[in-house]
């Protein structure tokens, strides 16, 4: 029995609910403008205190990434974004929760075959893909200037 792809639509349709997405997209905006926003509050209190603009530079992202990691650990950070959504992706929170997902899900094959070989399974494509670009713009720009 074949199923034309017009009838497979509208199976399709009927059986998948609609996605509110004009609330998503303001739950979006809110979630990952709150991260912004905290974010922001770290360069300010660390200016506070005196550091230097190198490192605030180093200090918000590294607070940043290790609260989302704790997150994602304890399972909070998946619950923030069922419904946040892609508010939770602001690149380096969603960042970290890549890199710290596969890990704690092949935890149990142990250290190194487990947690250590696959904590890079979905961030490493990416890491791979723009320091690839980045050479190879640096090569066009090199030689195009040269």
């Amino acid at each position: 029995m074949s199923i034309s792809n017009s009838d497979y639509s509208k199976m399709t349709d009927k059986a998948s609910p609609n996605s509110p997405i004009i609330k998503d997209c303001i739950k979006a905006f809110v979630f990952g403008g709150g991260i912004c926003v905290f974010a922001q509050l770290l360069n300010f209190l660390f200016e506070r205190l005196g550091l230097s603009e190198d490192n605030i530079k180093l200090a918000t992202p590294s607070i940043i990434i290790i609260i989302t990691a704790i997150l994602t650990g304890i399972g909070v950070y998946d619950k923030i974004a069922r419904h946040a959504g892609a508010g939770t992706i602001v690149p380096i929170t969603g960042f970290a929760n890549s890199v710290v997902s596969p890990a704690l899900e092949f935890k149990h094959e142990g250290f190194v075959l487990g947690t250590a070989a696959q904590m890079f399974s979905i961030a490493g494509p990416v890491i791979v893909y723009g320091t690839a670009t980045s050479v190879i713009y640096g090569l066009i720009y090199y030689l195009g200037t040269k």
